[in-house]
Parts: C-alpha cells; sequence; structure tokens
C-alpha cells in the first residue's frame, strides 16, 4: 500500500495521555491491518509533526493527515496546514492531503449522550430536574472552537430531560465550571454532572478530578458525579475512517479552507501554543 496514514495528537505533558493515543494507533491499525500508520504530535513529545511527516513521506508516496483534535482552533486551521505545506517543498514526490479533525460530530453527541446516562445511573437519585449537566471543554482563543462546545451542550438539552445543560470550560476563556455549578446551585440543582469534552486523558483531565473534589467541599449539600472522557469509542474509531475516505475523495472541506485570514494569520506568524 502505498500510502500512509499519519494520526496527530495534540499532545499532554503527562505520559499517559501520548500514550492513550499511540495505544489508539494500534487499535485502529488492528482494525485495518494492511494500512501503514503513523502518530505523531503537535507538541509536549519527542515524536512532533515535523518528524511524523517526514516518517510518514519515507514509507509512501501518498500521505494524508488526521488531526485527531476534537475543536478547531488554531493548531487545526493554521499549524498543521504550515507544517504540511513545508513537508511538500521538502519532499515534492510525496502528496500530502489533511483530513478534517474529529469536530462536534453527531457520533461524538451519540458518545456524549451515553456518557450522561452511565454518569446519571451511579447518582443515588437519577432524576434530570434536580440534576445540572455541564459539558466541560478545553477552551480556546477561537471563538468558532468554542461555540462547537456550547452547539453540543444544546443538542445534549435537546435530547434529554434536564432542566439546565450548560457549558463551561477549563482555561483561556469563560465561563469556568465553578461559576456555572454557582448558577446551577442558585438556579435550585441539588445533583450536578460534568462531562469532560476530552478524547483522552492528561494533566486537565487531572485537574478537572481535582476541581470536582473542591467543589464537594464547597457545596456539600449537592452531589456531583463526574463523568468519562471520550475515549477508544467505536464511533471515533469510525469517524477517522471516513476522515480518511474524505480527504482522498474531495466531499470535505477543511476548516478554513478558502478563507483568506488563514493566509494572513500564516504570514504574521499566528499559531497557538501551551507554553
Amino acid at each position: 500500500m502505498d500510502h500512509c496514514i499519519l494520526l496527530i495528537g495534540h499532545g499532554s505533558r503527562q505520559t499517559e495521555g501520548n500514550d492513550e493515543i499511540r495505544r489508539f494507533a494500534e487499535l485502529w491499525q488492528q482494525r485495518h491491518p494492511d494500512w501503514q500508520i503513523e502518530t505523531c504530535f503537535i507538541e509536549f513529545d519527542e515524536a512532533l509533526l515535523d518528524a511524523g511527516l517526514e516518517r510518514a513521506a519515507a514509507r509512501a508516496r501518498r500521505v494524508t493527515a488526521v488531526p485527531l483534535i476534537l475543536n478547531a482552533a488554531g493548531h487545526v486551521k493554521l499549524e498543521i496546514p504550515a507544517h504540511i505545506d513545508a513537508a511538500r517543498a521538502r519532499n515534492p514526490q510525496t502528496e500530502f492531503r489533511c483530513a478534517r479533525h474529529i469536530g462536534a460530530s453527531e457520533p461524538v453527541l451519540q458518545i456524549l449522550e451515553r456518557r450522561l446516562r452511565e454518569t446519571m445511573l451511579s447518582l443515588d437519585a437519577p432524576d434530570p430536574r434536580t440534576t445540572g449537566v455541564i459539558l466541560l471543554g478545553r477552551g480556546s482563543s477561537d471563538r468558532v472552537a468554542n461555540s462547537e462546545v456550547a452547539r453540543m451542550a444544546r443538542l445534549l438539552y435537546e435530547g434529554n430531560e434536564h432542566d439546565l445543560v450548560d457549558v463551561a470550560f477549563t482555561g483561556v476563556t469563560h465561563p469556568r465550571l465553578e461559576k456555572v455549578v454557582q448558577r446551577h446551585w442558585q438556579l435550585g440543582m441539588t445533583q450536578q454532572i460534568v462531562l469532560p469534552f476530552y478524547l483522552f486523558t492528561g494533566r486537565l483531565i487531572e485537574r478537572i478530578n481535582a476541581q470536582i473534589q473542591r467543589l464537594r467541599g464547597q457545596y456539600p449539600q449537592m452531589a456531583f458525579a463526574l463523568g468519562d472522557y471520550i475515549g477508544f469509542e467505536p464511533e471515533i474509531f469510525e469517524v477517522v475512517d471516513e476522515r480518511v475516505q474524505q480527504a482522498w475523495d474531495g466531499s470535505s472541506m477543511l476548516e478554513c479552507d478558502g478563507c483568506p485570514h488563514r493566509a494572513a494569520a500564516a504570514e504574521h506568524g499566528h499559531h497557538h501554543h501551551h507554553h
């Protein structure tokens, strides 16, 4: 197979987070034993994007880069395309294409709804009328990326019987988790479910666990339940399969394809890092 697929993870300061993405790649390889699959990270790992693109180009004349990322912010819109353009210049004999990111898609919504049902069952009194739900995203300086999280929260509200389904973020933007919990308490919620809008584990997942412990101390009369992150669900494997196919049949555009602001931002070096 003269085609290599490069799975791109965000990268985490926590080794377990990057190891989970490598494990995801191993499981994906088992689903497609005839595929050539490489893995790299945007940051916080030795196997970074440029090196990953070079390894993939050394293995095949066609390379598909697949961002294993939920939200399209600076990494997806600017940084990954810029690195792919540089790889094309270094490897003119190789055809590079970039697939869409995972996105706030229907399969992801199905996972979130399943997480909500599972987490509700962990409560002593699983009553949606007294249980607030907070979809907790990473947070970005990109308002469209933040709106994807808000859209998923709205879809969760539409498909369930909870009176309150809100969105919060762990950093960069607002509202933060503590503020939304305070609002839910003031509106009469006696139970609180927090659903992390994260693909894999990492330092921020640890931080969320610590936040929940602090909130239990601040609101001793409120029951808290923390859902699991998205992880190795069948829907995610199906989405990345679809993204690879779309990259080669041209059935979907990337975020900001054809937008003049991408070129302007790249010219001024507007990239997004977590240093």
